[in-house]
């Protein structure tokens, strides 16, 4: 789960990292508001979407007055706004964060995630703040410093001070900065955060670090301890397709192919994904029905892979374990007559009572296209989408 800036902002806040003055404005009136509020003679206006980049594509702006500050949130409010991030389809701006604005002197990097390998959490700073961290890690990959932290003792204050040294950071400022680093550190444990970025940390003109953007994603399976964490979900800035699955326990993400997947079990979908775009095509999404999918659940799978204009066939693959083959069997056919599925059907099934879901499709009376294997199962796949 992913939130906005100025709600990443006020959590740091909760944990004593500073940020600039801010409020969020939905309307052009709040936004004039906000800049009323704030001190100084200059504001920056920002677009409030779920992607970065915002400023490559227009939706970071400066007023230097109340009507460049209502020029700026007239038009940014309700427009399109494409960034790297987002893709060509854009994402459309319902919200603002008006701030203060910042003399900034210096810009540094600072980030938290899982690095898989260590199986720990990793601090990532680097003196290349305002740029994106994965430019600076192919072009300049000497100045990303990492410091691998042991969960038994947490961050340290001498890594933090020895890493605030390596960016750069100058002598007076590296106090404040091992108390940012230890901050943030706290923040993403204690909130069970996936990811958390701060980009740029600037160094003002007063000497002061001031986290000047925040990123925050958490993990949807640690949602259960953080009702103020899900109170903050934006369903605005997540795909409606995502949303209907979560309603009925599916794992579903969209994806750009045309063939529409539908496993049980996360490792075997991205195997089944895999052997499609080794046959040359593209997955139209990541579907997990999981163990013990009934006949309701597979049937909104199907609502929802058919939804997409894209799909031209759909491909079930499942093994059977905790989930019987004859359950998800009847539970295909139920749903395939259901929906009054219009693209052709592959199902390859395995494990246990195979033979009794085979028999179940095969009486159907349904146009399915059987498959033995996944190798197989992929290809007839393809070939379907191709009209072959």
């Amino acid at each position: 789960m992913k939130v906005h800036e100025y709600q990443a902002k006020a959590i740091l806040s909760q944990y004593g990292v500073p940020t600039p003055e801010g409020f969020p404005a939905f309307s052009v009136k709040e936004a004039l508001d906000a800049a009323k509020k704030l001190a100084g003679n200059a504001w920056v206006v920002k677009a409030q979407i779920h992607a970065g980049g915002r400023g490559k594509g227009g939706g970071v702006k400066l007023a230097k007055s109340m009507q460049e500050v209502e020029q700026i949130a007239d038009s940014m409010l309700g427009m399109k706004l494409v960034t790297p991030q987002t893709g060509g389809e854009g994402r459309i701006v319902k919200r603002l964060l008006v701030e203060e604005g910042a003399d900034i002197r210096a810009e540094y990097y600072a980030g938290l995630v899982v690095d898989r390998v260590s199986q720990r959490v990793v601090l990532i700073g680097s003196s290349e703040g305002g740029t994106e961290i994965e430019e600076v890690a192919k072009d300049a990959p000497e100045r990303i410093n990492r410091v691998t932290i042991d969960p038994g003792c947490g961050l340290t204050e001498r890594d933090a001070l020895d890493l605030a040294e390596k960016m750069g950071i100058p002598g007076h400022a590296r106090k404040p900065a091992s108390d940012i680093f230890m901050s943030l550190y706290r923040a993403f444990v204690e909130k069970d955060a996936m990811l958390l970025e701060v980009n740029p940390l600037i160094l003002d003109g007063k000497g002061r670090l001031l986290a000047l953007d925040a990123k925050f994603n958490f993990d949807d399976n640690a949602l259960f301890r953080h009702p103020e964490i899900t109170a903050l979900r934006d369903l605005d800035e997540e795909d409606p397709a995502e949303i209907e699955a979560s309603r009925f326990g599916l794992s579903y993400i969209s994806l750009d192919g045309d063939i529409g997947c539908l496993v049980n079990g996360a490792g075997l979908a991205m195997a089944t994904m895999d052997i499609v775009k080794l046959y040359g095509a593209s997955p139209a999404n990541f579907l997990d029905v999981g163990g013990g999918a009934s006949v309701e659940k597979v049937t909104e799978a199907f609502k929802l892979m058919l939804a997409n204009p894209k799909v031209k066939v759909i491909l079930v693959n499942i093994f059977g374990g905790i989930m019987k083959c004859d359950v998800i069997a009847e539970g295909v056919v139920a749903a395939a007559r259901q929906v009054s599925l219009n693209v052709p059907l592959v199902v390859r099934l395995e494990g246990t009572n195979v033979e009794l879901g085979k028999k179940i499709l095969a009486e159907s009376g349904l146009p399915i296209i059987s498959a033995n294997t996944m190798m197989d199962a992929a290809r007839r796949a393809v070939e379907a989408s191709r009209g072959c």
